[in-house]
């Protein structure tokens, strides 16, 4: 008998949304039967205390799992340290997780779609990580199947494996290697050219993200991202209130679909799937002046 990936849940100060996706997530079929790991923040500062407060009040009476353990920071560690940190304990004690921030709407059958997903793709060595969360992309009208591989990791509901984890190069040690050759950034840039920009500044220190690192270390070896046809993720932060989203935006996931996925085991990258899926992250021509004249990128 299969076990389900335990899920990770990450939170900070918002109590709002965190009630949201929690009580979304809840509604899934397979919740009652998943192991529920909360990482809580800790606050930034004496302002920021009285939400963190809020946000551990309500997790204390969080019930509707096979199990919930939350986790406590006494400092703020920052999403990016938490993330790496937090992943990496549970996938210690576990092969493969289920990962959510605090500001994700998930359908009914989302946790059953990353499970099927997670069982189906598990050996596959090009398949690191999958996700249930779809960018509004325009899917190819010969497209045949529910879900697609693109040259990129997901933060949105997003789930891996132990052995694909470990992977990771969180220093980006080939780093100057990579800003030498052209071809390789170009190849990166697949995923959307928004990628190299913000490698680039996670290793000048202006942002920091632990998904681009794991996009990187996707691509060093080749791998892809697992995503569906049809989103059964939305996000709720893009109103500004997230620490790592400081724009709003109507644009994602207005779509959430419920229902059976097939998940062909022999499922390749399709061209035309991954020419959309990039043009989507396309940066737009005044951004890239800003990236090259105040970074140098």
């Amino acid at each position: 008998m299969r076990t389900h990936a335990p899920i990770i849940l990450f939170c900070y100060n918002r109590p709002g949304h965190l009630r949201q996706t929690v009580e979304s997530l809840r509604m899934n079929t397979l919740a009652a039967e998943s192991e529920l790991f909360v990482y809580s923040d800790g606050p930034k500062n004496t302002a920021d205390r009285q939400r963190v407060d809020e946000v551990r009040t309500y997790l204390a009476g969080v019930t509707g799992f096979r199990s919930v353990h939350v986790r406590e920071a006494e400092t703020n560690k920052g999403l990016a340290n938490s993330v790496i940190e937090g992943v990496s304990f549970v996938l210690s004690q576990f092969p493969k997780v289920i990962v959510l921030e605090d500001d994700m709407l998930s359908t009914k059958d989302f946790l059953s779609f990353m499970n099927q997903a997670l069982d189906t793709y598990a050996s596959r060595d090009d398949i690191f990580s999958v996700t249930g969360y779809t960018p509004p992309i325009a899917v190819p009208g010969h497209y045949p199947h529910d879900v697609y591989l693109a040259p990129r990791a997901s933060s949105w509901g997003w789930g891996t494996w132990a052995d694909k984890w470990a992977e990771a190069d969180w220093q980006v040690s080939d780093f100057v290697a990579l800003k030498t050759d052209a071809a390789q950034r170009d190849a990166f840039n697949k995923g959307g050219n928004d990628l190299w920009p913000m490698l680039a500044k996670q290793q000048q220190g202006v942002i920091d993200s632990w998904a681009i690192r794991w996009t990187y270390s996707q691509f060093r070896t080749g791998a892809y991202g697992l995503y569906p046809v049809h989103s059964k993720i939305k996000n709720i932060g893009t109103d500004g209130t997230g620490t790592n989203f400081t724009f709003k935006s109507g644009e994602y996931g207005d779509e959430l679909s419920e229902g059976a996925v097939t998940m062909p085991p022999d499922l390749r990258p399709d061209d035309g799937m991954i020419h959309a899926f990039g043009r989507y992250y396309r940066l737009p021509l005044l951004l890239k002046l800003k990236n090259k004249v105040k970074y140098g990128i």
